[in-house]
């Protein structure tokens, strides 16, 4: 069993930074690409960057390109989500995801990760 445990988040100001962090056990985390989602309330939860087994790959959602940074630390164990010039529509629960299977066509839709983390709540105010 692969568990993920998100941490990080919290409350900032507008134009401020937050750095999340996701510990991954249970499995060779080397072998996975790792994503993280987010949620807003009243909202589906969705993609906002991916990063390749190697970290020699990654991919940003639009709404985040420029702004959030993926990386991720195969030595440690842990993924990390670099996030600048915070915006009040940022303002979600960021989950943490790994992809055991590779990266897909289908890579920004939850359906193809297979471990979730329990979410850490980022909130920026105006």
């Amino acid at each position: 069993q692969v568990q993920l445990v998100e941490s990080g988040g919290g409350l900032v100001q507008a134009g401020g930074s937050l750095r999340l962090s996701c510990a991954v056990s249970g499995r060779t985390f080397s072998s996975l690409d790792m994503g993280w989602f987010r949620q807003a309330p009243g909202k589906e939860r969705e993609f906002v960057a991916r990063i390749s087994w190697s970290g020699a790959s990654s991919y940003s959602a639009d709404s985040v390109k420029g702004r959030f940074t993926i990386s991720r630390d195969n030595a440690k164990n842990t993924v990390y989500l670099q996030m600048n010039i915070l915006k009040p529509e940022d303002t979600a629960v960021y989950y943490c995801a790994a992809d055991r299977t590779g990266w897909g066509l289908n890579f920004r839709m939850r359906t193809e990760y297979d471990y979730w983390g329990q979410g850490t709540q980022v909130t920026v105010s105006s």
